[in-house]
């Protein structure tokens, strides 16, 4: 039996690396989600209206889709281990930060004044640091997707995907039942020092177990030709966008996460407000809703990249795989649609996160198809390329959000949007890679 025929002869450490990446989403998402669940404490101490807290979110999501721009050429260019290393100690310094956004915007408010924005020193700052903590999360996909592509072979990569994006939802899911106790006993101030310093910890793990795959001394000479298929891909040479962009399959990506990223921003940061206007969930109350939510959200994320890995195993094509396996979480999301209506918090928390679940299966299989049609020197950049237009759908949807809320004080129009989104995205990316091919890159 060849090699790439029987994965447990070759090894594991794989495996190790896949771990180290789940870690990283991890503390990711902790560092992003901390406002979410202080929003209702901020927004009572500050006073800010829901347009002020969609503008500091905005902030983020602005500076998320610019550092995108720049993210999967700087690890292309820096390497996988090094580019990473400068992401997350951006990010954590910029979480950290937060404790100090009053002062930052106290120090900032001439300057933003002299523009003539009119916001208040409280936002300046939280915007401050929301700016600088997206330009460092930034790295955290396209590192992670790289890395995916340089350890892993074609049939196993969805199914590393949805492992490591797995750990956005145990951030998600820590947040909730960590950061009401530290704020309850010492302080909304510590809650942002305490989990900004959890990255530092991963940076140390990240230094010593990560090397290239083509260089690792720990990884076996079977586990190195079953990752490579007995053959390999120049992983090391960076390209610009001028090669990438051009290709529809580029843009069926970038459409992907356009379209649907902005949903998986609505869960994040504004469930704990829907929770909170619509059934009275304090801060003392938010953890089981949040944490029922994202366990059903990890459990979608490993489903479905085991899903389209699982048909491909059965000896389906890649495209019918992928496509199928996006189908259904697409479906999946639909009935989101009836959670503002719902008589019961538990039934709204049971859509919700059978929604969140459903996303995170799809965007298992969505930053899969970036390997299963580009070399593995440029995934790094498509993805930042897509990321960057998922950041600006981020955008856009919490500036809507926030007037909506502002004016209406319903979320049922929101809902409608999540709801038929995916299948929209579907048929695009249907349209424009009938096939997923491998893209021919000069």
């Amino acid at each position: 039996m060849e090699l790439s025929q029987a994965p447990s002869r070759a090894g594991y450490f794989r495996w190790v690396i896949c771990g180290l990446l789940f870690l990283a989403a991890t503390v990711n998402y902790i560092d992003r989600q901390v406002i979410g669940i202080l929003k209702p404490t901020l927004q009572h101490e500050f006073a800010w209206t829901e347009t002020d807290y969609a503008n500091i979110i905005f902030a983020f999501q602005l500076a998320y889709a610019i550092g995108f721009v720049f993210a999967g050429r700087v690890i292309d260019w820096l390497g996988t281990k090094r580019g990473f290393a400068v992401a997350i100690v951006i990010w954590s310094l910029a979480a950290i930060g937060h404790a100090e956004a009053p002062t930052v915007g106290t120090a900032l408010a001439p300057i933003v004044g002299f523009f003539g924005a009119g916001f208040s020193t409280s936002v300046i700052g939280f915007g401050a640091m929301r700016l600088l903590l997206g330009l460092g999360e930034a790295g955290n996909f396209p590192a992670a997707i790289k890395t995916v592509a340089e350890w892993f072979p074609r049939s196993e990569r969805a199914f590393a995907t949805g492992i490591f994006n797995s750990g956005t939802n145990i951030g998600a899911l820590v947040t909730p039942l960590v950061v009401p106790y530290i704020t309850v006993t010492y302080g909304w101030y510590w809650a942002f020092i305490i989990t900004g310093l959890i990255g530092f910890a991963w940076l140390l793990l990240w230094l010593a177990f990560y090397a290239p795959a083509a260089t690792h001394p720990r990884l076996s000479g079977a586990e190195r030709a079953y990752i490579t298929g007995g053959g390999g891909e120049d992983i090391s040479r960076a390209l610009p966008w001028r090669k990438i962009v051009p290709h529809r399959q580029a843009w069926a990506f970038a459409i992907g996460k356009f379209l649907t990223d902005p949903v998986w921003w609505l869960y994040l940061f504004w469930i704990p407000d829907f929770l909170n206007r619509t059934y009275g969930v304090n801060l003392t109350q938010m953890g089981p809703p949040l944490v029922a939510i994202y366990l059903m959200a990890d459990v979608g994320s490993v489903a479905g990249g085991w899903l389209s890995s699982w048909l491909i195993g059965r000896g389906w094509t890649t495209n019918a795989a992928r496509k199928t396996a996006m189908l259904s979480m697409a479906l999946a999301v639909v009935p989101i649609v009836f959670a503002s209506s719902a008589q019961n918090l538990w039934v709204a928390v049971g859509l919700v996160g059978l929604a969140a679940a459903a996303h995170q299966g799809w965007s298992a299989n969505l930053f899969t198809l970036t390997s299963d049609m580009f070399p593995r020197s440029a995934v790094g950049s498509v993805v930042g390329f897509g990321g960057m237009w998922g950041a600006v759908g981020g955008m856009l949807i919490s500036k809507v959000t926030g007037y909506l809320l502002d004016r209406s004080g319903s979320y049922l129009p929101v809902f409608i949007m999540a709801g038929g989104m995916y299948l929209f995205a579907l048929l695009v990316i249907h349209l424009l890679v009938p096939r997923l091919e491998p893209v021919e890159l000069s």
